[in-house]
């Protein structure tokens, strides 16, 4: 299937590693042309050296209030256009209620909950008709995640945001998607099974509940967020859409 996403323009945040990186690859592999971010100004450069030339990378945080209009601006500058953003960030600290600080809460906040907003508001205002907007949240959107308070916390209400973004920007021809990953094998997944005692048991047990029994990988959700954000995908919006090898059992 030709996906349309020839010469069209996205921004990825968080595109260093892990599943922004995936999704960026994803996009350059099928003609699109991006603008990936990261906070390290190192990672950033490599990552976009590896994607290839038809991939600018961008040292900002998504707590910066600036940096939507900054990130849009260089889309427009070096690409021509804009078409849409695929908000990633890196998962907040892992921790039960009694574990997570203020100070936790509150950086997380700024991340996670507050620079996707900004971001999203900021894509809002500039994108046409055929624009996108999609959200890398989590499982926990639907169910909490044991060990994963704040990202417990912070999650669901980003996923009513994006919801009530949908309705508002639809009349437009403005979509917006999110994204659930449950278990894909990335470093962060890595991080987290590696806090047992023993990890491999971990993963064990974990693909044990999984339907498809295993891990999925990133290049399966990065042609997930692909599709998504394509114009094939031009009559889906307000979807939050599992990729989690069938582990969630509800509708």
């Amino acid at each position: 299937m030709d996906l349309g996403l020839k010469d069209r323009v996205y921004v990825v945040t968080g595109a260093t590693r892990g599943l922004g990186n995936a999704a960026a690859r994803e996009l350059v592999a099928d003609g699109a042309k991006v603008v990936v971010t990261g906070r390290d100004e190192e990672s950033v450069g490599q990552a976009a050296a590896e994607l290839g030339p038809d991939v600018v990378g961008v040292a900002v945080d998504n707590a910066d209030p600036q940096a939507a209009e900054r990130l849009i601006a260089t889309a427009r500058e070096r690409f021509g256009r804009f078409d849409g953003v695929l908000i990633s960030v890196g998962g907040p600290p892992p921790g039960f209620v009694a574990d997570n600080t203020d100070d936790q809460w509150q950086a997380a906040f700024e991340s996670v909950f507050l620079g996707a907003v900004r971001l999203a508001r900021g894509a809002a205002g500039e994108l046409e008709e055929g624009g996108v907007i999609g959200f890398v949240l989590s499982g926990s959107v639907y169910e909490p995640i044991p060990g994963l308070t704040i990202s417990n916390g912070l999650r669901p209400g980003l996923a009513g945001f994006a919801k009530s973004l949908a309705d508002e920007l639809g009349p437009r021809g403005v979509r917006v998607v999110g994204l659930l990953p449950g278990r894909v094998d990335t470093d962060r997944v890595r991080e987290l099974d590696g806090l047992s005692a023993d990890p491999e048991a971990t993963r064990a047990a974990a693909e044990s509940r999984i339907p498809l029994r295993r891990y999925g990988t990133p290049e399966e959700f990065g042609r997930t967020a692909a599709f998504l954000l394509s114009p094939a995908a031009s009559y889906l919006t307000g979807v939050m859409l599992p990729v989690d090898g069938g582990v969630r059992h509800g509708f």
